[in-house]
């Protein structure tokens, strides 16, 4: 909307992790080199972590366009993944054939090992990128450290690279995964940039798209330094909000209150940068209200009412809508997310998510059980999908999700969609629903998402060009019924994926907004068992 007002050519502030508007602060630069010591000769595990939002992955598709000659790369972006699901998509990802159903660990390893032996046999190296790391489960992990030990009497096969945020080191630290950690060769942790190197940041990004003079005023940059605490997606997000408000008021600049404005939209409550002079006298007032309210704590026998949202079986507020931005909904209704995250007692723990999501399918999960909710779901017919995407994604799955929403203080919370409208989406927590435009989302949600599924009655986990057999057979008739074709010469058919199958099945994925890779994996199983059965889907607004 403002690009050619201010004579750019493309939008300087994009979330998309283009390696173009890479900047490279020293902290980058030193991250930057640790991940290609682990494409080197010696690199075997390399550690990159990083707060939510510091450029991981904008490092990662950099790297990428450095691949040293002689290494082939296999990359994993959803690490959301069983053990055998994972080999399988190093299989994939290296062009490793292998027979199906891949229902055996073993076979898969078995394979992947000749091939990696080949790889070596021709003077290559073989890495494994593993970004999101901090997703892995134990066990997932404890493979990826078994799958270094492929290797000849002079070298590792597979060098490993995991990308992920800060908790991936708590993992790492853990009694079960100390043989992975002692196997780590170099560590480096990305921290968010200075106040100089914030500015910089701006405007190499303003320069990439075109701009050569400053939009932002001196006082202004180091505000969104403060204003973002130097965190490139918080900056970006910030800096796209200003000037699309400087562009609605016809301004040619960027001036501290325009920034102090995005913040305040971005973050979903006002932003606030005092001057240093007051904070003593702001410690001394924090002080005395937290005796006061220690005080009075103490002199009321009806302490319940300080407990934590989660020790209530209620969720009880009177909140009415403000501004238009929430409506009321079955049961009470919190305002808006600052309400949420910091104001109404609402419960947005990950368990009383999953709990919205499965009443939606009518199941009930034992509390009891000792399994989570994932691994319980295949006892009952059902699977989780864990993936990354945008509203397009979750319209074209239409099925009920659990968002992973990120506040302004790094915390983690989780509630299940159950309508999205065209921009509109209605939150379930459970005890209270709200409603809010996909703009007021956008800060806080990433991508990150998980829904229920029900599988097809198929042994393969996944199917792929050259693979045989019935589950070949239930594919090609899943796709005749949607294109309207007889499943009559399916009888005799040799049911094989040939390339023909694999054009039909490309087809299929870009019109279900699935990559289309012509691989039957998760995704794509999802959007052909929508179609076969009735599923509960997201309801119509």
């Amino acid at each position: 909307m403002y690009i050619s007002y201010f004579g750019l050519t493309e939008n300087p502030f994009s979330l998309t992790p283009d390696p173009r508007f890479l900047f490279m602060s020293q902290r980058h630069r030193e991250a930057l080199a640790h991940l290609l010591f682990g494409m080197g000769e010696k690199g075997g595990f390399v550690l990159l972590t990083g707060e939510v939002g510091t450029g991981k992955t904008t490092l990662c598709r950099s790297l990428l366009e450095q691949v040293p000659e002689g290494v082939e790369v296999a990359l994993v972006l959803n690490p959301k993944q069983t053990s055998l699901e994972l080999v399988a998509s190093l299989c994939d990802e290296l062009k490793v054939s292998y027979p199906t159903p891949a229902n055996s660990l073993k076979v898969l390893i078995d394979h992947l090992n000749r091939h990696l032996l080949e790889i070596h046999a021709n003077g290559k190296r073989t890495v494994v990128i593993i970004d999101e790391a901090q997703n892995l489960s134990i066990d997932v992990l404890e493979q990826v450290r078994l799958l270094t030990n492929l290797e000849t009497t002079t070298q590792k096969l597979l060098q490993i690279l995991l990308i992920g945020q800060p908790e991936l080191q708590g993992m790492m630290a853990k009694p079960e995964l100390r043989q992975l950690g002692q196997r780590v060769t170099a560590r480096y942790h990305l921290t968010p940039l200075s106040s100089e190197e914030t500015a910089a940041y701006i405007e190499h990004r303003l320069e990439v798209a075109g701009r050569r003079r400053p939009l932002f005023t001196k006082s202004t940059l180091h505000l969104i330094h403060r204003l973002s605490s130097g965190i490139p997606r918080l900056i970006n997000t910030i800096c796209d909000r200003a000037l699309l408000g400087a562009y609605g008021r016809k301004r040619t600049m960027v001036n501290r209150s325009l920034a102090r404005k995005a913040a305040a939209e971005v973050m979903g409550k006002k932003a606030f940068v005092r001057s240093p002079g007051l904070t003593g006298w702001l410690l001394a007032v924090l002080f005395l209200v937290l005796l006061g309210a220690g005080w009075l704590f103490l002199q009321d026998p009806n302490m319940d009412r300080w407990w934590p949202p989660w020790q209530s079986n209620m969720v009880k507020t009177t909140a009415q809508p403000a501004d238009g931005m929430a409506k009321m909904q079955a049961g009470e209704t919190p305002k808006t997310l600052d309400d949420v995250f910091y104001g109404e007692k609402v419960d947005t723990r990950m368990e009383n998510a999953f709990q919205s999501l499965l009443r939606h399918w009518g199941l009930a999960y034992p509390a009891m059980s000792g399994l989570g909710v994932c691994e319980w779901a295949p006892n009952a017919g059902y699977r989780c999908y864990s993936g990354r995407g945008n509203w397009t994604t979750l319209k074209h799955l239409n099925r009920p999700a659990i968002l992973e929403l990120i506040d302004s203080r790094g915390r983690r919370h989780y509630a299940a969609t159950m309508e999205i409208e065209d921009q509109e989406v209605i939150l379930d927590f459970g005890d209270s629903r709200l409603s809010l435009s996909r703009t007021d989302l956008d800060p806080f949600w990433f991508g990150d998402f998980t829904l229920i599924w029900e599988p097809p009655p198929i042994k393969s986990a996944i199917l792929k060009k050259g693979d045989t057999g019935p589950d070949v057979r239930w594919l090609k008739a899943q796709l005749n019924r949607l294109e309207g074709l007889s499943n009559a010469s399916d009888e005799t058919d040799k049911a094989v994926f040939d390339h023909i199958l694999e054009m039909r099945v490309m087809n299929f994925q870009r019109s279900h907004a699935v990559e289309p890779d012509g691989i039957v994996g998760e995704q794509t199983l999802i959007q052909l068992t929508k179609a076969e059965r009735e599923t509960p889907p997201l309801p119509e607004p």
